[in-house]
């Protein structure tokens, strides 16, 4: 059964005739989804500090912003994370109170990464620009107040799909610190989309088959990419010795079943994983903390978890 609190935004989002991401241009999408975030996302939390960085990337300038709550110690662990919106829209405003939430409620630093968006810049932009964030933040951790021993990466949807990416790339980086977590809140894992929730989810839940294909036609230009594990990483094929994962999935989602499978992968090759669905819930479902309660408690699972596991 579809929570009752989503079917009533649904409808609403029906009545009021608010256009289909996959009919809008890629601009027109980036202000749309930075807007609706003032109906359905909690005002944002005071903080002992929020401050923008700039990191060096293999393009030029990633664009940062660093969330350090009250609690925070120093040096502090930390939350590498990465936006969702499918390559293509979202930015740092629009996960500005989710990543307070986290800060707050876990204690812990939490910078959010401006990576490049398609279709202006292709796969793998994206990839190199949250590698290289991630790369930067553990060699300045001292400079920042950061404890690099202590780093976990993290994301919703296509920043989920970069967490993962950024995990394997590090763990076969014999330089890099080694990651204590990921963090994937329905995270795309196959960009072929051919898992069976594409077809039960694929209409009426808000993300939609449409949808999917037209933010990976922003970011892909190339069929062959889909197998590639950048893209995919559930075909990377050794998932072991990786960072323990947290896969958050919802039910009402055509993703959920790819992070299921991931989860599942991840364990088959010895790496931990928890695993939890939201059945009830739809995709982007942990920003609507304003019109969904069960957002809230995601958001509280997940900051207990990074609290738990970085302290």
């Amino acid at each position: 059964m579809l929570d009752p609190q989503v079917k009533s935004l649904l409808e609403l989002m029906e009545t009021r005739g608010l256009p289909a991401t996959h009919t809008l241009t890629p601009q027109e999408a980036r202000a749309y989804y930075r807007e609706r975030r003032f109906f359905t996302q909690p005002e944002p939390r005071p903080l002992a500090e929020v401050r923008d960085l700039v990191a060096p990337g293999l393009a030029g300038a990633i664009g940062l912003r660093l969330y350090r709550p009250v609690a925070a110690v120093i040096p502090a662990p930390t939350l590498v994370y990465f936006h969702g919106g499918g390559w293509t829209i979202g930015d740092l405003d629009t996960h500005d109170v989710l990543c307070r939430e986290l800060a707050d409620e876990s204690g812990c630093v939490v910078v959010a990464v401006d990576y490049r968006l398609g279709p202006e810049h292709r796969f793998p932009a994206a990839v190199d620009d949250a590698l290289a964030a991630t790369r930067w933040l553990q060699s300045q951790a001292r400079s920042i107040g950061l404890d690099a021993a202590r780093f976990a990466v993290g994301g919703d949807s296509a920043g989920g799909n970069l967490a993962a990416v950024v995990a394997i790339a590090l763990r076969d980086d014999a330089v890099a610190p080694a990651l204590r977590l990921q963090l994937l809140i329905y995270p795309g894992t196959d960009m072929r989309a051919v898992a069976p929730s594409h077809t039960h989810n694929g209409e009426g839940y808000l993300l939609t088959r449409d949808t999917i294909t037209y933010f990976r036609s922003q970011y892909i230009d190339e069929q062959a990419h889909y197998e590639d594990w950048r893209a995919s990483p559930l075909l990377h094929p050794d998932l072991s010795r990786l960072p323990p994962a947290l896969v958050l999935t919802a039910g009402f989602d055509p993703l959920r079943d790819e992070g299921l499978q991931f989860a599942d992968a991840l364990s088959a090759a010895g790496t931990p994983a928890q695993y939890l669905c939201f059945e009830r819930q739809i995709h982007g479902f942990i920003l609507m903390g304003r019109v969904i309660d069960e957002a809230t408690t995601a958001v509280a699972l997940c900051a207990n978890v990074l609290r738990r596991v970085l302290s």
